[in-house]
């Protein structure tokens, strides 16, 4: 089965980064806010697999603040 959440939050943390590199036009702090929240969200439902990721994806968002 799916994880929605992840992918959400995958998306999301994909967006940001993209958005911090100037390759997308949008507010750099809403969509690091945003995801953020997103891999918050995803963490209660996620396999052990998925955590590491989650993991991964807030060090990156760390990076862009």
């Amino acid at each position: 089965m799916r994880n929605e959440l992840f992918s959400q939050a995958k998306s999301f943390v994909q967006q940001a980064v993209m958005i911090a590199n100037g390759f997308e036009d949008g507010d750099r702090e809403k969509a690091v806010s945003r995801a953020k929240n997103a891999v918050s969200s995803a963490y209660a439902n996620s396999t052990d697999a998925e955590r590491q990721q989650l993991h991964q994806f807030q060090d990156q968002l760390e990076k862009l603040q």
